[in-house]
């Protein structure tokens, strides 16, 4: 039996979701917007300025789309960055390459995740976009074994139409996100 992909599940959530939530309207259902992988570098760029382009080729190959450094907006002292500083990348993955994304980061990386009980529900805000931190990059298939002395964490956010919490949560479970055990 074929698994069926999240785009597959993305279309058919209406008539799961329609009971339980008494939707009149397919417009009414939740659906997936957009996934926003993003990488903080914070003050390792000023030792080492090829870590950032490691980073940026890495997020690229993880996500299949170039990623954008990402600026800092205004100086701070403290933390000794100026205005225009690159703190960060980021890529913003939407409609096939938000899909095939999805399916790769759920059936693939995260069970090759050390450790990996679930998903907190907590990571659901209010909103109704879930947002996810990867500790090692190293889960991903296209990180080469020789390059594990440079590994970064990432942060992963699903964004979608949901009302709230609980019709996102409701949603995400449909789409196969594997959540804790309560």
């Amino acid at each position: 039996m074929k698994t069926k992909t999240v785009k597959e599940k993305n279309l058919e959530s209406f008539s799961h979701l329609r009971s339980k939530f008494h939707y009149k309207n397919v417009m009414q259902v939740p659906r997936l917007l957009k996934a926003v992988v993003s990488v903080g570098t914070g003050s390792q760029i000023k030792k080492d300025s090829k870590k950032n382009d490691f980073i940026t080729d890495r997020l690229s190959k993880i996500t299949g789309q170039k990623a954008s450094p990402r600026p800092a907006k205004k100086a701070v002292a403290t933390f000794k960055t100026r205005k225009g500083d690159i703190l960060g990348a980021m890529v913003t993955l939407r409609g096939t390459r938000m899909n095939l994304f999805l399916d790769k980061f759920l059936n693939v990386a995260l069970p090759r995740t050390k450790d990996f009980k679930g998903i907190s529900r907590n990571a659901v805000d209010q909103m109704g976009n879930l947002t996810i931190g990867i500790k090692e990059h190293s889960i991903f298939p296209e990180t080469a074994d020789e390059d594990l002395k440079d590994v970064f964490g990432l942060a992963i956010t699903i964004v979608t139409t949901a009302k709230n919490k609980e019709e996102a949560t409701a949603f995400f479970e449909y789409l196969g996100i594997p959540f804790k055990k309560n």
